[in-house]
């Protein structure tokens, strides 16, 4: 009889591959079993409650034409779900469902006990309880490629993305992973790419969710048994966009899970979108497996915009807003606040609501008020090669010399030097950190730091270096 099923459902199969998509076969078709033929009714095993609700969603009017081809106008179907455990001891979970009435494939209704409750779906950012998939894609419509300015310390990036937004999945930059500092715009980058993706190809589905999110919806998933699901939901999106990478370090779980749906994803000509704080290089406790698919498309750097780009974000700003303010003012503040863009924005939107609240006139001498109250209360960000190229000034040296592989006591304690303020004033890793120093490892920076800690407590001089370089590079 299995025999019969079998042959049965493979002609169907035969027929479905011809008139679908091939990755929309592979994905849907390819992992269902045919488990008995009764008369005119098959039943068919698939391995989750939501993909039987797709398949119902979908493909129900394919599903009819091929069944009726093999079986005549009265062919009925029912779906047995079986999915098997993935997280525990209990028994694998099985379900038999008929076809829904309101499709037009009919199904007998045959009322089989349950060998164990049906587990949430599906669908993570649904309700429990809700049998609705549509999926919506979390983009934020304000950021959009409009606002978002070209300049040099973006162009690539930027360029990259309306590639990508133009043919999702169709050119090399899969995945495309946009890695910067903090507010430089990364999160409105891959916004405004999903929004312009969506625009263009409506048909699409497109998910936007931050890698903290994913990673607990993962955890979830786990805990309540429906690991499968969670995998299939993320298999069908057509345009993934995740934020914040970096977030899976040392979560091996998570890492594995991602690596099998970035695998399927670009497999069938979907696209990947990826934003970190740090390039694939840099990246720490990430599996060398995912790290190798991170750089198989485009690693596009988000760096610090300079002084023009930063003049024309503000007046951009300013326009989209409908306020008006002389030319000196938006450079003196473009002038001052260097670091990155959310806080250039946050510094003007300030100085009007200061000007609007107290009912000033907004004039250099305010900008300047206010201006100084965002630096002193922000965070200065001091990068590794400023701090190379500070050190090296100050022992009256090249940067070359520095990193060099020479092993003169001089030498050696300024690069040393380097490497604790490089540990001290940056989030780097230590690893980062020594790629950075001359192409040193791990422990020669953690033998740096610690050497430089030891000499500060003994020797008056080297003491002295430790603070002169300090405050210079507090300023």
């Amino acid at each position: 009889m299995r025999e019969t099923a079998q042959s049965v459902w493979n002609n169907c199969l035969e027929f479905i591959n011809d008139n679908i998509q091939p990755q929309a076969y592979k994905t849907w078709f390819e992992p269902i079993f045919a488990v008995k033929l009764n008369n005119n009714v098959l039943s068919i095993q698939v391995p989750s409650k939501f993909f039987y609700e797709w398949l119902e969603e979908h493909y129900v009017k394919i599903l009819k034409v091929a069944l009726s081809k093999e079986l005549g106008e009265n062919a009925k179907l029912v779906y047995i779900i079986k999915m098997e455990n993935t997280y525990g001891n209990k028994q694998p979970f099985t379900e038999q469902i008929p076809s829904s009435n309101r499709s037009a494939v009919k199904a007998q209704n045959v009322d089989v006990p349950l060998e164990n409750k049906s587990p949430q779906l599906r669908n993570p950012f649904v309700i429990p309880g809700i049998r609705n998939v549509k999926i919506e894609s979390q983009l934020n419509p304000n950021y959009n490629f409009e606002n978002f300015l070209e300049g040099d310390s973006n162009r690539l990036a930027r360029n990259a993305g309306i590639a990508v937004a133009n043919k999702p999945g169709g050119t090399s930059f899969n995945p495309l992973l946009i890695f910067g500092g903090v507010g430089l715009g990364k999160t409105h980058l891959v916004h405004a790419i999903g929004v312009n993706i969506k625009d263009k190809y409506p048909e699409k589905t497109v998910l936007y969710i931050s890698a903290e999110k994913f990673t607990q919806q993962y955890i979830d998933s786990v805990k309540k048994n429906n690991r499968n699901d969670f995998i299939y939901f993320y298999q069908i999106i057509d345009v993934l966009i995740i934020d914040d990478v970096q977030f899976f370090s040392g979560k091996s779980g998570t890492q594995d899970v991602f690596f099998h749906i970035f695998n399927h994803l670009h497999q069938n000509g979907k696209q990947v979108i990826l934003t970190s704080d740090k390039a694939p290089v840099d990246m720490q406790d990430i599996e060398q497996r995912l790290l190798s698919r991170f750089k198989w498309g485009l690693s596009a750097e988000l760096q610090t915009p300079d002084f023009e780009t930063r003049v024309s974000i503000l007046k951009n700003k300013l326009y989209r807003d409908g306020v008006e303010m002389p030319d000196d003012i938006i450079e003196y503040v473009a002038k001052h606040i260097k670091t990155n863009v959310r806080e250039l924005e946050g510094a003007i939107i300030s100085l009007i609501a200061q000007s609007s609240f107290n009912k000033k006139e907004i004039t250099i001498s305010l900008a300047k008020e206010i201006v100084e109250k965002f630096v002193k209360n922000t965070k200065r960000e001091v990068s590794i090669d400023y701090i190379q190229k500070v050190v090296s000034d100050y022992f009256q040296m090249d940067v070359e010399v520095l990193q060099s592989k020479t092993r003169k006591r001089h030498i050696v304690q300024a690069r040393q030097l380097a490497m604790f303020f490089a540990k001290k004033f940056t989030k780097a890793s230590l690893a980062s950190i020594g790629s950075q120093i001359g192409k040193r490892d791990h422990a020669t920076v953690l033998h740096a730091c610690k050497t430089v800690d030891n000499l500060s407590s003994t020797d008056r001089q080297f003491r002295k270096f430790v603070e002169d370089l300090h405050k210079k590079l507090s300023v």
